[in-house]
């Protein structure tokens, strides 16, 4: 079980992905730096208790209308090897000291997290309370016989709207996870090749409750 401190963190997480959004490609701000408020989200357990897993939702007023990211974050007590392309920096929080923070899409723990979320092995935590489910978090297809884990470490494709993880066989016909990075309010995804997905609720910047996938995962081939 994780441990929410309440605490300083320096520099914030929003600083933190003020520096890291614009350098992605599905960022759609506009010419100044990012405006950011965090807008929702939750998190998952580490089973060994290392690392902190937090799926954020944070909206950005910069361009001509707020956008809302989805942003996969672990937090380390020290550096991922061959993770570095998803480091956003570190930062020191006020009891665990220094952390390194990473865009989960490329940190092992998140994916096996999320895979476990949706296979049903795991139940989504509120993002502020420690050991408190989170029921606004839908898993759909719970008990799917989903991967235990990315058997292609860093397979990670941003496209304009998403980014896309192999998690089956390195011959690229296995499964893929899409984390839907430009949030939309809409139903669940539909399809042949859904076989589970997780949708969760966060919040407009004039307070108006939004819901929509935050994840997905694919049959491969």
């Amino acid at each position: 079980m994780a441990v929410i401190h309440r605490t300083t963190l320096t520099p914030t997480k929003l600083e933190l992905l003020a520096g890291r959004l614009p350098s992605r490609p599905w960022y759609r701000g506009g010419p100044i730096a990012p405006d950011l408020a965090k807008a929702g989200g939750f998190r998952i357990d580490d089973p060994e208790g290392e690392v902190g897993i937090e799926f954020m939702v944070v909206t950005d007023g910069s361009g001509a209308e707020p956008v809302a990211y989805l942003v996969p974050l672990t937090y380390r007590a020290a550096p991922l090897a061959g993770a570095e392309e998803g480091l956003l920096g570190t930062c020191e929080h006020g009891v665990l000291g220094t952390r390194w923070v990473y865009d989960g899409a490329h940190d092992p723990v998140l994916v096996e997290g999320l895979l476990a979320l949706l296979a049903g092995r795991a139940t989504p935590q509120a993002q502020s309370l420690s050991d408190t489910p989170d029921p606004s978090v839908e898993v759909r297809a719970a008990g799917v016989d989903a991967p235990s884990g990315p058997t292609a470490p860093g397979r990670v494709t941003d496209t304009a709207e998403a980014t896309v993880i192999a998690v089956g066989p390195t011959d690229g016909e296995g499964p893929t996870l899409t984390l839907s990075r430009l949030l939309r309010p809409g139903p669940a995804a539909t399809g042949d090749d859904v076989r589970a997905q997780v949708l969760a609720p966060w919040s407009d910047p004039d307070g108006t409750d939004r819901r929509g996938v935050f994840a997905t995962l694919r049959a491969g081939g």
